[in-house]
């Protein structure tokens, strides 16, 4: 599995106001879409090391919208809001990311499922409204190593899932709350 701070040729319009990471995870790319888009999933590996994610409510639709609280590791709440602009199931999610539905600093995400023989090929392309709310995320929030550190932690949640045929069926949190 490696892990990349760069995918495939920017957009010469965005590129000052984006940030890619991607990763190559062991498993279909049907299993990693499932456990990007489920809840009961998303709550046992979201967020960067040390983070842990409570859910408020979860509508996984177009239109729809994940709002929830990121624990970080020093006791800091961040509420986050996640509304779904677009859903190709098993190839493409884009999502517009803030603190609140009308935050006007929100960022948009495109995530692209590629599957790559046994392995799926994750790349989480995000723009920022400008530069500098980017230059803020990178420097300030560590944006890009949070990044690696999420899809790192779904990586190793899927290979959990591959290696144990019944955890596909749980429910339980493990690490976090639903």
């Amino acid at each position: 599995m490696t892990t990349t701070s760069s995918g495939a040729e920017p957009d010469r319009t965005t590129a000052d106001r984006e940030i890619v990471v991607s990763r190559a995870i062991g498993a279909p790319r049907e299993l990693v879409f499932e456990a990007f888009t489920q809840v009961r999933h998303l709550s046992r590996w979201w967020g960067p090391e040390g983070f842990t994610t409570t859910t408020r409510s979860f509508e996984f639709r177009v239109g729809g919208a994940w709002d929830f609280v990121m624990h970080g590791p020093d006791g800091t709440d961040y509420q986050e809001w996640i509304t779904w602009r677009e859903i190709v199931a098993p190839e493409r999610i884009a999502l517009l990311h803030g603190e609140s539905r009308d935050d006007p600093n929100a960022f948009e995400s495109v995530l692209a499922f590629e599957q790559a023989g046994d392995e799926t090929r994750l790349v989480m392309r995000t723009v920022f409204p400008t530069k500098e709310l980017r230059d803020e995320a990178v420097e300030k929030y560590h944006a890009i190593e949070g990044g690696e550190q999420t899809l790192s932690n779904l990586a190793a949640y899927v290979d959990e899932l591959t290696r144990n045929d019944t955890g596909r069926n749980e429910t339980t949190p493990k690490g976090g709350e639903s």
